[in-house]
């Protein structure tokens, strides 16, 4: 996938897209940060999202006292294009055996349950627990694309939903399981 394509899928109102790029430098209403469970920084997207925010969002995250995986909170951007961050933990990956698949659809599910509380209309995600969390790529593709596209089926108050993968080979991946859902 070029990094100006776009892949896209409507559910309900909504638009589900694909696009391969820096998910700091979204504009969407929030952003999703792959956190671990502190909160308080770590490597990969977190770091990205916590050095191009500034110290604003770790200030916010310090009293939330963490996050469970599959559990998700909200701060404000910092620095960030995006209004808010919601900082979802995804499962570090075993066996495939472990509950991963659930835990990893949980944190996709409560990442837009809090942006339906908060009214928000656009949401960005990476591809949360397939970095550092070693989750198969194509299976977490599969799991996160039919996690939100059955929800913005439902959804009330979000119209884009949008994945920001980092690399071509997850963008493609991305695309591939898209394709398979539609």
């Amino acid at each position: 996938m070029q990094p100006t394509e776009l892949r896209t899928l409507r559910c309900g109102k909504a638009i589900l897209e694909l696009v391969e790029g820096d998910l700091t430098q979204q504009s969407t209403d929030a952003i999703v940060n792959a956190a671990n469970s502190s909160l308080l920084g770590g490597g990969g997207v977190d770091g990205a999202i916590h050095l191009a925010g500034g110290p604003a969002i770790l200030a916010a995250c310090r009293p939330l006292g963490g996050c469970a995986p599959g559990e998700a909170k909200l701060t404000p951007g910092g620095n960030l294009p995006a209004r808010f961050v919601i900082h979802a933990v995804g499962p570090i990956y075993r066996d495939g055996q472990q509950g991963e698949g659930e835990i990893l659809a949980s944190a996709y599910l409560r990442s837009l349950e809090i942006a339906a509380e908060h009214g928000l209309s656009s949401i960005a995600f990476p591809s949360i627990s397939t970095g550092a969390y070693g989750f198969p790529v194509a299976e977490a593709a599969a799991i996160a694309l039919s996690t939100v596209a059955n929800r913005l089926e439902r959804h009330e108050s979000l119209r884009l939903a949008r994945f920001v993968l980092f690399s071509a080979a997850d963008a493609n991946t991305y695309a591939r399981a898209l394709s398979r859902l539609a």
